[in-house]
C-alpha cells in the first residue's frame, strides 16, 4: 500500500509516516492542499490521509478538487474539528472516512487497509501473469495452485511486475514503484530484492520469469521464461 499524507504539523505526519513504513507500506507527505493535487494526480496512491486545517486551501477543498479532477484514490479526513457539520462537510466534499484527533495510530492503519482494500475490489482483486496469481488486499501470492511466501518489500516489488508484463523495467522505475519518494538509496537494492524473489516464484518451480535485460533492467515475462 502507498499512502499520501497531508499534514502540516510535521511531527504528526512523521509519526504515521513511521507507523506506515514499520507496518512496510510506503508514504510520502504533503505539506499543502496545492501540492497534494499534484502529487496525487502524478502518483497511483492507494489513500490518501488528509489534514483539514491546512497552509492555502483546506482540506475538505482539497478533497473536493481531487474529485473534480476524477481522483478516485480513498481519502481519509483526520482532524481536530469533530462537530457534526465537520463531519458532513467532508464526507459530502469527497471523503471516503472521517477520525478526529487525538486518535489511535493503530485504528488509523486499519481504516486505511480497509479503504485500500475497497479500493482494490473496485478496481481487479487479484493480478495474473503467466502462472503467477496475486492478491493486492491481502499480499497472497501463488505459483500455479502453490502459495507462495515473500516479503513486504518484495511483494511491493512484485506487484510492480504484475502490472507491468512484458515491459522492460529500469532500476528506478522498480524503486519509484515500490518505494516512496523518501528513499535515497539507489545502490543494489533492486538487485538483492529480485534475486531473493527468484528464490520464491521462480527456481523452485522451474520457471525463469523474472527475466534481467543487461544495461537496461529487469522484466516479467507472461510466458514463465520458456
Amino acid at each position: 500500500m502507498r499512502v499520501l499524507v497531508v499534514e502540516d504539523q510535521v511531527r504528526l505526519a512523521g509519526l504515521i509516516r513511521r507507523a506506515l513504513r514499520g507496518a512496510g507500506e510506503a508514504a510520502d507527505v504533503a505539506i499543502k492542499g496545492e501540492d497534494a493535487l499534484w502529487m496525487a494526480a502524478s502518483t497511483p496512491y492507494d489513500a490518501i490521509v488528509m489534514d483539514v486545517m491546512l497552509p492555502g486551501i483546506d482540506g475538505f477543498e482539497t478533497c473536493r478538487r481531487l474529485r473534480e479532477e476524477g481522483i478516485a484514490t480513498p481519502i481519509l479526513v483526520l482532524t481536530a474539528r469533530a462537530a457534526l457539520h465537520d463531519r458532513i462537510a467532508g464526507l459530502d466534499g469527497g471523503a471516503d472516512d472521517y477520525v478526529t484527533k487525538p486518535f489511535e495510530i493503530t485504528e488509523l492503519l486499519a481504516r486505511l487497509r480497509a479503504l485500500a482494500r475497497r479500493g482494490e475490489v473496485r478496481e481487479r482483486p487479484t493480478l495474473e501473469v503467466g502462472t503467477l496469481r496475486i492478491e493486492p488486499a491481502s499480499r497472497r501470492v501463488w505459483r500455479l495452485e502453490n502459495e507462495v511466501e515473500v516479503s513486504t518489500k518484495g511483494f511491493a516489488l512484485l506487484e510492480v511486475f504484475m502490472r507491468n508484463p512484458d515491459v522492460v523495467l529500469t532500476r528506478l522505475d522498480l524503486l519509484e514503484g515500490a518505494w516512496d519518494s523518501g528513499y535515497q538509496n539507489r545502490s543494489n537494492v533492486i538487485s538483492v530484492h529480485v534475486h531473493q524473489l527468484r528464490d520464491r516464484v521462480d527456481r523452485p518451480f522451474g520457471t525463469r520469469s523474472i527475466e534481467t535485460v543487461r544495461g537496461v533492467g529487469y522484466r516479467l515475462r507472461s510466458d514463465d521464461g520458456r
